[in-house]
């Protein structure tokens, strides 16, 4: 039979439903995902573009385990200045860190600034935290255990001797070795920039040269690590993969 809106059947109906569905659920996760990192900053101009009543959503108010509010977006600027200037006059252009590059906040060692805070496991204790502090964990008996082991940088010159190993105490594995630099001061070794050996006893990271690890950013508590804290550490070592050595900054050929 013929209906009054044409020759539609009920899977057409249903076919088009879902279309106009699947749009509308685009577009909503595409507004959701706003939430973080907008408005966004225009390089020519200074300051949040125009907020856009469309694509930005209304700021949301996020209720923390730990009782807080959260809104999102919630228009908080990044007031950091940039330790670089420019190569190019043309937006976009590529950086040259000024200063030390290595704590320059750009390229490779750019980081966000998170909040200051540790990360809370699901009954409250510190995510992260040295074995001497998580002491019912432990490595395996029979297994290698890196403590004591001598720290190299990439020229080969010792820069300390690890201390402690940091778990995490949700995935039950390791985040960092804590290396007790040759003038005292301990810093925190993220595992996945460290190459160890097991036979010789030793650790190098070939990020930073021995000498640059007097500058890797610091925790105001020795036994606890802030989210902040934890990627001015990763930021460090990541500027150094490529700011160490004047070599790594110019091209392969």
């Amino acid at each position: 039979m013929r209906g009054a809106i044409g020759n539609l059947d009920v899977a057409q109906l249903v076919l088009y439903a879902f279309w106009f569905f699947f749009a509308g659920l685009i577009f909503y996760l595409r507004r959701e995902d706003r939430r973080e990192g907008y408005p966004l900053e225009s390089e020519g101009q200074r300051g949040f573009k125009p907020r856009n009543l469309i694509w930005i959503p209304e700021p949301k108010t996020f209720l923390r385990p730990d009782g807080r509010k959260v809104k999102a977006p919630n228009y908080k600027p990044d007031t950091r200045p940039v330790s670089a200037t420019k190569t190019e006059p043309w937006p976009g252009a590529p950086l040259t860190p000024t200063g030390d590059p290595l704590l320059a906040n750009v390229g490779p060692g750019s980081y966000a600034e998170r909040a200051d805070e540790t990360y809370k496991t699901a009954d409250g204790h510190d995510l992260l935290a040295p074995l001497r502090v998580a002491t019912n964990y432990a490595v395996p008996p029979g297994s290698a255990n890196p403590s004591g082991f001598a720290v190299f940088g990439t020229d080969r010159v010792q820069a300390g001797v690890i201390r402690d190993l940091w778990v995490d105490r949700a995935e039950s594995i390791l985040r960092y070795y804590e290396v007790t630099l040759t003038g005292g001061r301990s810093v925190l070794l993220p595992v996945y920039f460290a190459d160890v050996d097991t036979k010789q006893r030793r650790v190098t990271v070939n990020a930073l040269k021995a000498s640059q690890f007097a500058g890797i950013p610091g925790t105001k508590n020795p036994d606890k690590v802030t989210l902040l804290e934890e990627d001015k550490v990763s930021a460090y070592y990541g500027a150094g993969t490529l700011y160490a050595t004047p070599d790594r900054v110019e091209p392969l050929i």
